[in-house]
């Protein structure tokens, strides 16, 4: 037989007669049993402390998330009620000449926006209170520590039953010695009683310690799992809600659209102003406007919607100016002349006229 299996067959026959005398008795069945019960609320009792370490580090990490995700959503409604504010203040404070379609729809986002930032105040709110708080409890409270020391306990009573296993059995050996004396025998005796009390006291903890981490373990997982079902809760409603908020601001900016670019000035404002005078008068000019065309391809137009000239090739006009419309090209623009200013300016801000008085043909000149 080889050393290595000479030692495990030594060491299982130790491990027998330590059972054996660990029950009291030498081969009795019954003491045999009751040491395979012991082994097996041992083995349990080491499976709950590592079910139960486990689930409190899952639960401080839900706990970090939550704190983080508290932390990092409070600075995003900070951010998000600003926008709010400055959309509120553009439509409260702003007006153009072409309407007031842009007010209105940067007040309803800045009211969208308002709505929104509840909401998550909300979500942050229902996470803090009812996900990380009673598990933050729970990881430091004290039913899962105090579990864990009578394991602990449990565990150093073991220990010291398992060496004075050993003593009782090294004192009975000796008692087959010649010179075993009646003192020996009262050592033994005092073994013997010191080993039953450890192992009353050892199946005590045992069973205490065993039905404590099991409560721990139950209610540890309870609470995750109604802690997780919570937050998932709250988050869908949380998305609910501000759906429908989307929904409606959608709508109303769809609406607010349609009228704008319905109006006879969106095809001006959605055209691209020239860069430079020369590169457009390099441009196709055409000299038919509105299917009409004169001899001389001028023709005077009305000024029916005022323009501020954004550089020094544009024309500023205002309503009731008349323009001599000298040049038109593809992108909607056109190059005139008005008091005695020439530049260029959107064609949908004028109106041709074919009769103009000489008093107003004066005054373009």
């Amino acid at each position: 037989m080889k050393t290595s299996q000479i030692t495990l067959f030594n060491g299982l026959c130790f491990f027998k007669a330590v059972l054996k005398q660990f029950g009291g008795g030498f081969g009795d069945l019954e003491n045999i049993e009751s040491d395979d019960t012991e082994l097996q609320r041992h083995q349990n009792l080491e499976k709950l402390y590592i079910s139960t370490r486990a689930a409190k580090r899952f639960q401080r990490e839900i706990v970090r998330g939550v704190d983080g995700y508290v932390v990092t959503g409070t600075k995003l409604v900070q951010i998000g009620t600003k926008l709010s504010e400055d959309s509120r203040k553009y439509g409260a404070e702003n007006t153009c000449t072409s309407g007031s379609v842009l007010s209105e729809v940067a007040l309803s986002f800045s009211r969208a926006r308002v709505q929104i930032e509840k909401e998550y105040k909300n979500l942050l709110t229902v996470l803090g209170t009812q996900v990380a708080e009673p598990l933050r409890a729970m990881v430091v409270g004290s039913p899962l520590e105090d579990a864990r020391q009578l394991a602990q306990r449990y565990d150093r009573v073991r220990q010291e039953v398992e060496a004075q296993v050993v003593e009782v059995s090294r004192r009975q050996v000796r008692m087959r010695e010649p010179n075993f004396s009646s003192d020996n025998m009262t050592k033994l005796e005092a073994a013997e009683t010191k080993l039953d009390e450890l192992k009353s006291n050892m199946t005590t903890l045992g069973k205490e310690a065993g039905a404590a981490m099991a409560a721990v373990e139950g209610q540890q997982q309870r609470l995750t799992l109604q802690r997780l079902v919570s937050m998932v809760a709250a988050e869908r409603t949380y998305h609910q809600h501000v759906l429908l908020i989307l929904d409606e601001l959608r709508e109303e900016m769809l609406s607010e659209r349609q009228s704008f670019e319905a109006s006879p000035i969106s095809a001006a404002d959605d055209t691209i102003p020239p860069t430079s005078y020369k590169k457009l008068e390099n441009l196709f000019a055409s000299q038919t406007y509105n299917g009409l065309t004169d001899g001389m391809g001028y023709f005077l137009g009305e000024v029916m919607h005022s323009y501020e000239a954004e550089s020094d090739v544009e024309l500023t006009l205002a309503i009731g100016d008349y323009v001599v419309v000298r040049k038109v090209t593809n992108n909607g623009w056109a190059e005139g002349e008005c008091k005695g200013r020439a530049g260029w300016f959107p064609l949908g801000y004028v109106e041709r006229r074919e009769r103009v008085l000489a008093s107003k043909v004066a005054e373009v000149f």
